[in-house]
């Protein structure tokens, strides 16, 4: 899940972007209005954290804004707890609503929420070969036995699997998995392929995930494969 987090207060946009990115979220944050409407018009994201009193331009015009043109979903942070402001974003096309200081875990759960809303013509499973991915649970198997991911494991194959049969470049899979700043330079993504293809691929055959010399890797069951 890609989400934006639009918040000035520094500890709070930080304590988000480090919990979400434990639960295996690419995020990134903006701390004013003005960057916030740019990132939300010119990225695409499943979800939007956005906080009501920004600097630059306030959360409700940013929204309008992005109303307009898109209907990616919205969760408005606000420190109020005025009817009267709930109301006014939920007309401006907030899809939902917390009042701070609020539970972490009951903002990732409306947060999965609106995710699986926007993606309810997606399926919840996916399966390549033998194995499956149940992206309810966030659990993974080849056959029968379970295999033991982390969560930025388990967004890397979902990301392969969605598109499985495609060559992913190093830079897409970077920019799917990990946040839009992502320093080519570094060796990150091959160090996750290294680490997820020796928990889902080694032990077990057919082997699904290859390196395409040049190009990147793609996840897929091939023929020649299958028949061993």
């Amino acid at each position: 899940m890609k989400v934006l987090i639009v918040e000035d207060e520094l500890k709070t946009a930080d304590y988000l972007r480090k919990g979400l990115t434990e639960q295996g979220c690419a995020v990134d944050v903006a701390h004013d209005g003005i960057d916030g409407q740019h990132m939300a018009m010119q990225h695409d994201y499943d979800v939007i954290v956005l906080d009501v009193m920004l600097p630059g331009q306030d959360g409700f015009s940013l929204l309008r804004t992005l109303r307009a043109v898109k209907q990616t979903p919205v969760i408005m942070l606000t420190a109020r707890d005025r009817v009267e402001d709930r109301i006014k974003g939920l007309h401006e096309g907030a899809d939902d609503y917390l009042v701070k200081p609020f539970s972490f875990l009951e903002l990732l759960a409306r947060l999965q929420a609106l995710n699986r809303r926007g993606r309810s013509q997606e399926p919840v499973q996916l399966r390549i070969g033998d194995l499956h991915i149940d992206l309810i649970s966030r659990k993974a198997y080849r056959g029968r036995t379970r295999i033991d991911l982390t969560a930025k494991e388990f967004a890397l194959l979902v990301v392969l699997a969605r598109r499985q049969g495609e060559i992913l470049t190093k830079t897409a899979i970077a920019e799917l998995v990990w946040d839009m700043n992502f320093d080519s330079n570094t060796n990150v993504v091959e160090v996750a392929i290294k680490r997820l293809r020796a928990k889902i691929d080694t032990p077990f055959s057919p082997r699904l995930l290859h390196t395409i010399r040049g190009m990147g890797y793609v996840l897929e069951l091939r023929s020649e494969e299958a028949g061993r």
